[in-house]
């Protein structure tokens, strides 16, 4: 990867059960290599710089604004992956300085290309986050029909308990991305999450196009995410509420497909 990749799509997201709920929405990301972060800065996309599209340092990694490839070489040497080659991050980017973002995705590859690791960051309204650093059995490489479990250990929604488990699937193919994660407490399968990306070199004029269609891309995640919380509220869902972080919660989860390791962020 040489340049910004833009990648436009959907996110749908549906919940089973104690009553059936199911939304679907546009998103947009940004794709780069975070080996080359400095060389990308341009009139429309900036690093710790306010532009229509922009990556603040520490919003990642270790949230201190450090170096991000070596913080996460660092954790990927920790867990043993032989993931030496490029290291994409897909995330939502900032507009004119504003965003949230729930989840980002790290992708490590080896020197021939393959995907080893995958670090799902993810991010709750309360300003806490969670690393999920997961990886094939053996620490093989990834492929289309690969699941990845890992043992969830943040508070996202205060109509989910901290129980359970994550099973995320990767597939790409040419410039379309495909992102799915199943989230199963002790009842079985609770809540199914599909995102579909088409990604294309950020330019200028696409920028601007992306901008028009979605004036609300900044500020619309956020508001979506308590709109939504209300509509489970009227459709009686029950409510569990925040739940202080213990020992488990102020660590990083590392999975390898079935198992799932510990290790300190």
């Amino acid at each position: 990867m040489t340049n910004v990749q833009l990648l436009t799509g959907r996110v749908m997201h549906e919940r089973v059960r104690p009553a059936r709920h199911r939304f679907s929405y546009p998103v947009c990301y940004v794709c780069c290599d975070v080996a080359r972060l400095d060389a990308l800065q341009s009139a429309w996309f900036g690093i710790d710089r306010t532009r229509p599209f922009a990556l603040f340092l520490r919003d990642y990694g270790p949230r201190d604004g450090s170096n991000l490839e070596r913080w996460m070489r660092a954790r990927l040497a920790e867990a043993g992956i032989p993931a030496d080659g490029d290291i994409h991050l897909l995330t939502i980017p900032r507009v004119f300085g504003l965003g949230f973002n729930p989840v980002s995705f790290w992708f490590c590859h080896d020197r021939t290309g393959s995907l080893r690791a995958l670090l799902a960051d993810v991010r709750n309204t309360f300003g806490e986050h969670r690393g999920y650093l997961l990886s094939a059995p053996d620490h093989a490489p990834i492929a289309a029909e690969t699941v990845l479990v890992c043992r969830k250990t943040l508070h996202v929604s205060p109509f989910c308990d901290v129980a359970g488990e994550y099973a995320f699937r990767v597939r790409r193919r040419g410039d379309r991305l495909a992102i799915s994660i199943d989230y199963r407490d002790r009842d079985g399968l609770l809540i199914r999450t599909a995102i579909g990306l088409d990604a294309r070199p950020l330019t200028g004029a696409l920028a601007l196009r992306t901008l028009l269609r979605q004036p609300m891309l900044a500020a619309g995640v956020i508001v979506r995410i308590h709109w939504q919380a209300l509509l489970l509220w009227l459709k009686h869902v029950p409510f569990h509420g925040r739940h202080p972080p213990g020992r488990d919660a102020m660590r990083e989860a590392t999975g390898a497909n079935e198992s799932n390791d510990e290790a300190r962020p």
